[in-house]
């Protein structure tokens, strides 16, 4: 797409990546999932989700990559313009937040409260979803296109959770869920896209990374195996690889 290739005259639109870099990313960690498997105690008899073990830095991580996503999409403006390097960073900012608040809503609405992981994962929402189309969106729109990606991170990963699928951090709802939805809201402003360019962008895009990263995980898997055996999966892997345990409280 952004070298000339055939995606970009097929008329295929993502300016600063929804696709092309995110949700190439969740569709390589799909796979990664498929192959590692889910977390020891995650599913099953007496199984459930496994909490960070560090909230606030989780907070810090994410408002760093709000800040950077700026960068990431102002740059892709790649130009001194400006008009057009301002409207692109309003759209970020707005669909970053109205993700994370309707992330955090759709949460309280369905189990009474807001969880504060569910708004980080709703902002992150939000900044892929608009990353397609930030440099074409009208405020309004941007913040449509956060208060979808909301719903979007929520539902797909209590979608993921019924499949038994072991995500940790929610990339593949915040980058390949979001990251379609970013692309195919392309043409809500974008009169000289269509969507089924939008939607054959995706298709070759999700098909090329799925092959390609099977191949490469199946390969690793049979010469090294990709997972740690369940001994040093119960000890931590920073006892057993760096020689020092990095949260000595858990195991008093």
């Amino acid at each position: 797409k952004w070298g000339g290739g055939f995606m970009d005259a097929l008329g295929f639109y993502d300016f600063a990546g929804s696709t092309l870099v995110h949700a190439v990313g969740g569709w390589g960690a799909l796979v990664v999932i498929y192959f590692l498997g889910a977390r020891k105690g995650r599913f099953g008899k007496g199984g459930g989700a496994i909490p960070g073990s560090n909230i606030p830095l989780s907070a810090a991580g994410v408002m760093i990559l709000w800040l950077g996503w700026f960068g990431f999409n102002g740059g892709s403006v790649l130009s001194a313009d400006p008009a057009l390097t301002s409207v692109t960073l309003v759209n970020t900012c707005l669909a970053a937040a109205a993700g994370g608040l309707s992330c955090a809503g759709l949460y309280k609405v369905f189990y009474g409260k807001a969880d504060i992981m569910m708004f980080m994962n709703g902002v992150l929402g939000g900044l892929v979803g608009i990353t397609a189309g930030a440099d074409l969106m009208l405020p309004g729109s941007s913040i449509l296109i956060g208060i979808i990606s909301g719903p979007v991170v929520f539902l797909s990963s209590s979608l993921l959770e019924r499949a038994e699928l072991d995500d940790p951090v929610g990339a593949i709802p915040v980058h390949l869920v979001a990251g379609i939805w970013g692309t195919l809201a392309v043409v809500l402003s974008n009169s000289d896209a269509n969507l089924g360019a939008q939607f054959l962008g995706i298709i070759c895009v999700g098909a090329f990374v799925i092959v390609t990263s099977a191949i490469a995980w199946y390969a690793i898997k049979m010469v090294m195996g990709v997972r740690a055996d369940e001994q040093a999966e119960m000890d931590g892997l920073d006892k057993v690889e760096c020689g020092l345990e990095a949260y000595p409280e858990f195991s008093k």
